[in-house]
């Protein structure tokens, strides 16, 4: 579709500018035309009237492939925003046209309390019409998803790190850590948290910040206990605990329901080690409304 630009007086074709996005994106003209379901000569064409209209060249050859000049590289920017700022408006409106409800899309690492959760999306119906979808996963692959708007919040652990430079976040809990265990631990309560060594363990994967701050306290403490089991996932850590094959280090009120159903007793708490839940959202040009409520508000 041509659109004039009042200031320069010109018409830029987003057909064009797409087929140039493409080319790039691709490598080549060939790759770009398979993609593009065109014939080769058009497509080059296409791209040739694109650079007519700008007065650049876009591409310079060099050795048989295709290198985007110095105008091409500044043309190239502007289209990845002009192309990911049409994807999130389709997906924005999409989402608030159903039903007339706003679409929340929640990522929630495996290792969030479920209570948690729970809370958020509560919240999230405070705040309007809406319906919620969650989606537990890999810390890394829900910060992609959140940085390319595939969701809308992500409960995590972990803040995030520098190469998200687009996402931010708030601290929404910090959450004693308790070391809970199957009944026929609880003789390791006296002289607890001494009466820790050299049992077994079921921590949490190195990635996450309580895994650090657990290695961390135990050096101090000269405790040294029995690394055997490490998983991610909350739910199964308390499956294995409840079994008794070992002890674990977790938030209490995420282990509440074994607690009241006896299945897992606390042996002690761990001073000075805490789970910290953070709630994160990426820039946006068009808010989700019920996403930035909550992260304006959230409260537990």
């Amino acid at each position: 579709m041509p659109v004039k630009v009042e200031n320069q007086m010109q018409w830029l074709n987003y057909h064009h500018l797409h087929y140039f996005y493409t080319i790039a994106k691709e490598g080549s003209i060939a790759k770009a035309a398979e993609k593009l379901k065109i014939g080769q000569p058009t497509l080059s064409t296409q791209l040739k009237q694109l650079e007519e209209s700008l007065g650049k060249n876009l591409f310079e050859r060099r050795k048989q492939r295709l290198h985007l000049s110095e105008a091409g590289k500044v043309a190239y920017q502007y289209a990845d925003q002009v192309f990911q700022l049409g994807s999130e408006m389709v997906e924005v409106l999409q989402d608030r046209l159903q039903n007339n409800r706003v679409h929340v899309q929640i990522g929630a690492l495996d290792s969030v309390p479920k209570h948690i959760i729970l809370e958020v999306i509560l919240q999230a119906y405070q705040q309007g019409n809406c319906n919620v979808s969650v989606l537990e996963g890999a810390g890394g692959d829900l910060l992609r998803e959140l940085g390319a708007h595939q969701i809308d919040l992500l409960l995590s652990n972990y803040p995030p790190n520098v190469d998200f430079k687009t996402v931010y976040a708030k601290s929404i809990a910090k959450l004693d850590v308790v070391v809970c265990a199957s009944p026929k631990y609880k003789h390791l309560r006296k002289d607890f948290p001494h009466s820790l060594e050299g049992q077994p363990f079921v921590f949490p994967t190195v990635h996450s910040k309580l895994r650090r701050d657990l290695d961390h306290y135990f050096l101090v403490n000269d405790i040294r206990v029995d690394r055997i089991a490490e998983t991610q996932d909350t739910s199964l850590q308390k499956l294995l605990g409840a079994e008794g094959v070992g002890l674990i280090p977790i938030a209490e009120v995420a282990a509440s329901d074994l607690l009241k159903e006896k299945k897992l007793v606390v042996l002690g708490t761990l001073k000075g080690v805490y789970e910290e839940i953070w709630l994160m959202a990426a820039d946006r040009k068009i808010d989700n409304p019920i996403a930035a409520k909550l992260m304006k508000g959230f409260s537990l």
